[in-house]
Formats: C-alpha cells, structure tokens, sequence
C-alpha cells in the first residue's frame, strides 16, 4: 500500500483525507490507511500545509477567486486556519486577479448599462470572488444608464 500512496503523491500533493479516500477506494484496511498516513506525515511527504499552498497557487492561476478555493479546500479536509493562511499569501492580489478575469472575458470597456454589469458581477461571483473585490473591479464607472 506504501507503494500506492507513494504513486498518488508523485503525480501531485493531496491532504490527507483525499490520500485517505483514494486509498480506501483501493479496499485497503483502514487502520493500515492510518497508519500508513500517519507515517508519510511524520516523515514530511503529505503535508496539508504544503498541498493548500499548492492548490491555491494552482487555482489562483486559473482565476478562481478565494471563496471557492476555500470551499474546495474545506471538501478537501483542510483545516480554516491552513485555508486562511494560504489564502492571505502576500503575492496573491485577488482584486487584480478579479479585474484580470473580467477583462479577459468581457473585454477592457466598462459595461455600458447596469444589466451587462449584473451579468459580469454574476460571473465574477461564480468564480469565487468577494462582493468587495468585484465591487472594485467597476468602481471607475459608477453612473450607469438604466435599462428601459
């Protein structure tokens, strides 16, 4: 089983409870699932720090805002508090990430009436973005014609 869980951590880092499930879905014995878990912590090969950091970097990359990441990592059995510090990264700008997103999708022009504006913050919200940084990313046109 060593050999098994070894194979699943040189393709990419997993938490615990994801080495875990994959493990068991393998029909290995629990307590030798623990105890082969246990010993991978303790010799620094499965770190749920480590992976966090790695998959926050890795969706940030892809545009994902930080209250999905969140939500992924927490069904992924990752602590509040691992989430919260590998989230708060210095070199992580979510705001700018979140202008990033739009802009690639909808172009550099600031929409011209309030329902294209609804339509882009719908999408930034899907994305994983707080109501603070989308908000941010239309600041600069804050007078929009209504739709009739």
């Amino acid at each position: 089983m060593r050999k098994t869980a070894f194979d699943l951590l040189s393709r990419r880092e997993h938490s615990t409870q994801e080495l875990s499930r994959k493990l068991a879905s393998r029909n290995f014995e629990p307590d030798l699932i623990e105890a082969t878990v246990a010993a991978l912590v303790s010799e620094g090969l499965l770190d749920n720090e480590r992976f966090a950091e790695s998959f926050v970097h890795s969706h940030f990359q892809r545009g994902q805002g930080p209250q999905k990441i969140r939500a992924e990592l927490r069904g992924r059995g990752i602590e509040d508090g691992v989430i919260a510090a590998s989230l708060e990264a210095p070199e992580l700008c979510w705001s700018e990430l979140a202008r990033q997103v739009r802009e690639k999708r909808f172009g550099s022009e600031q929409p011209a009436n309030f329902r294209e504006r609804s339509r882009q913050m719908r999408f930034l919200q899907q994305r994983g973005f707080t109501h603070e940084q989308i908000s941010g990313v239309f600041r600069e046109s804050e007078t929009l014609p209504e739709d009739t």
